[in-house]
Formats: C-alpha cells, sequence, structure tokens
C-alpha cells in the first residue's frame, strides 16, 4: 500500500468496501467454508494491488483472481479426497451405497472448458447480470447467453450420466 498514492489508497480502500463482502459470499458459496472464502477473497485482493494502477476493469481482474484461486482449492480438495478414498478403500464397502449417484457438483463445474466455466461461475453463482458478465469477459451478450446455455446442457448430460 506505501507505493499506492494517496488518491489511488482511497479508491482501493472504496474498492475493498464495496467488492469484498460480495467476493467473499461467491467464494464461500463456491468452497462451502467461510475461512477459505476469506483467505481466498483476501489473496484475490492482494494479487489485484500489485496490478492496481495499471487496470480498466479492477473487479473483472478481481472476480478472474478469484476463480482462478477457486479452481485451485478445487484440484487440491479433489486430490485430497482421492488419497482419502484410496486410503479407506480396503474397508469394507457398503452394499447399500451406489458411488454412481454421488454427484459432485464442484467437480462437474470444475470439468466445464474455461470458456464455458468462467460466465457460469460469475452468472449463476456471484450473481453478476449478462451484460456485467459479458463486460467483464470483454465477450458480447450473446455469446454469454449461449456460453450459459452451453454450460448448462453438458451439467445436464454429466448428471444424468452419473446417475445412471
Amino acid at each position: 500500500m506505501a507505493r499506492l498514492r494517496t488518491s489511488d489508497q482511497r479508491a482501493v480502500e472504496e474498492f475493498f468496501n464495496a467488492c469484498y463482502p460480495r467476493l467473499a459470499g461467491w467464494t464461500r458459496r463456491l468452497v462451502d467454508d467461510d475461512e477459505t472464502a476469506h483467505e481466498i477473497a483476501s489473496e484475490a485482493f492482494t494479487r489485484l494491488l500489485s496490478r492496481w494502477s495499471g487496470l480498466d476493469n479492477p473487479q473483472s481482474y478481481l472476480y478472474m483472481i478469484a476463480t482462478n484461486l477457486v479452481r485451485d482449492h478445487w484440484r487440491k480438495t479433489g486430490r485430497e479426497r482421492n488419497a482419502i478414498r484410496v486410503m479407506t478403500a480396503a474397508g469394507s464397502a457398503d452394499p447399500v451405497y451406489h458411488p454412481a449417484q454421488d454427484v459432485d457438483v464442484r467437480a462437474l463445474i470444475q470439468a466445464l472448458p474455461e470458456r464455458l466455466r468462467s460466465p457460469f461461475l460469475l452468472h449463476y453463482y456471484a450473481g453478476f447480470g449478462l451484460k456485467e458478465v459479458a463486460a467483464m469477459l470483454g465477450r458480447p451478450e450473446g455469446t454469454i447467453k449461449a456460453d450459459l446455455f452451453n454450460a448448462r446442457a453438458r451439467l445436464k448430460a454429466a448428471i444424468g450420466e452419473a446417475r445412471d
């Protein structure tokens, strides 16, 4: 913060006060843990500060950073779940449990291509409107609509396959 001019410091503080609660809430819905959500939101703001003076749209950059941090978190927790599964696989299997019916929504969203995942997360999880998502991603609104449609179709198909 010492490198920022006084006017930039005020702008950063105002931006932080305006955006942090929404960003932390968004990440909370994605990671399902308050502490992790605040860590990710704080880290996203920290990374944003290093580029503050050169950004035209800091909110867009902030959410892209947070999206990448959430994805990293999902990868880490996925590896941990796999390790636990391998370690406990030697135990007796519950005859009533059907793993194919256990749909991991986070894994399904993570499996979406980046061009579909980003608008999906920003629209459905962060609550941004189509115009805002289009502006944040620098794409036409019609493209965002098509991407959201394709993301929903892929998720619906993947859920159907997991339950069959």
